[in-house]
C-alpha cells in the first residue's frame, strides 16, 4: 500500500502543476480573474487567445500522460515499498490523482481548472484507441448545442461506456473512468446551471443551429 500511497501522492502533485498557470507567471496574467474564473483551456482561449490555450492544453493533456505512463513506472527504493497490488489498479490510482491534482491544485490555493484536458491525457497514456469515440462525441454535442461544457460533460460520460466496451475484463479501468467522469462532471456543475438557467456561453462559430442573425450573409 505504500508504494500505491506514494505514486499516488506524486500523480496529484503533478497533476497539481497547472498549465494555465504556469503560462500565466510568464505574462503576469491570473485567469482565475479574467472570463469565467476557470483555469483550463477553454476560459484560456477566450481570454488570452489561440496561442495561450494551446499551450495550457498542451501541459494539462503531458501531465495525465505522466501520470499513467512515467509514475506508476517510478522504481521507488526499499523492499518494503513494493505493492501486492495489481499495476492497473496503480495505473487507475494514479489517472484519478492526476484528475483531482488538477481540479484541486495544492500549489495555487486548490483553485484548478475542469480537469478535461488532464482525463483526455490519461486515456492517451492507458488506452489511446478510446480516444476517437470520446472525441466524436464531444464534436457532435459541440457542433449540435454550441455549449462546449455539454460537449466535455457527455464525452466524459461516455468514458465508462467506451471503456467498458473497449476493455470489458478491465475492473481497474473501468472504476477509474467512472470516478473520472463523476469529478469532471462535478467540476463542470457551474456550467450545468447556467445551461438551466439559459446564461451559458456558446462556442457559436461552431454551432450549426444558431441563430440566422449570428451567420454571415
Amino acid at each position: 500500500m505504500l508504494e500505491l500511497a506514494l505514486k499516488s501522492l506524486a500523480a496529484y502533485l503533478l497533476g497539481a502543476l497547472m498549465g494555465a498557470l504556469i503560462l500565466g507567471s510568464f505574462t503576469g496574467v491570473d485567469i482565475r480573474t479574467q472570463g469565467s474564473g476557470n483555469a483550463g483551456g477553454t476560459n484560456a482561449l477566450r481570454t488570452q487567445g489561440k496561442a495561450f490555450a494551446l499551450g495550457v492544453v498542451a501541459i494539462d493533456l503531458f501531465k495525465g500522460w505522466c501520470a499513467v505512463v512515467w509514475v506508476p513506472a517510478l522504481a521507488l527504493p526499499g523492499t518494503l515499498i513494493a505493492s501486492a497490488l495489481p499495476r492497473d489498479w496503480i495505473i487507475g490510482a494514479c489517472a484519478i490523482a492526476a484528475v483531482l491534482g488538477h481540479l484541486y491544485p495544492v500549489w495555487f490555493d486548490f483553485r484548478g481548472g475542469k480537469g478535461a484536458a488532464t482525463a483526455l491525457g490519461v486515456v492517451m497514456g492507458v488506452a489511446p484507441l478510446m480516444l476517437a469515440p470520446v472525441a466524436l462525441v464531444w464534436l457532435v454535442v459541440l457542433l449540435l448545442t454550441g455549449f462546449v461544457g455539454l460537449a466535455t460533460i457527455l464525452a466524459v460520460s461516455a468514458l465508462p461506456l467506451v471503456a467498458a466496451a473497449h476493455e470489458p475484463a478491465s475492473l481497474p479501468w473501468l472504476a477509474t473512468t467512472l470516478v473520472i467522469a463523476a469529478a469532471v462532471i462535478y467540476a463542470h456543475r457551474g456550467n450545468i446551471t447556467r445551461m438551466l438557467d439559459g446564461t451559458e456561453a456558446r462556442a457559436r462559430r461552431l454551432w450549426l443551429f444558431r441563430p440566422r442573425s449570428d451567420r454571415s450573409p
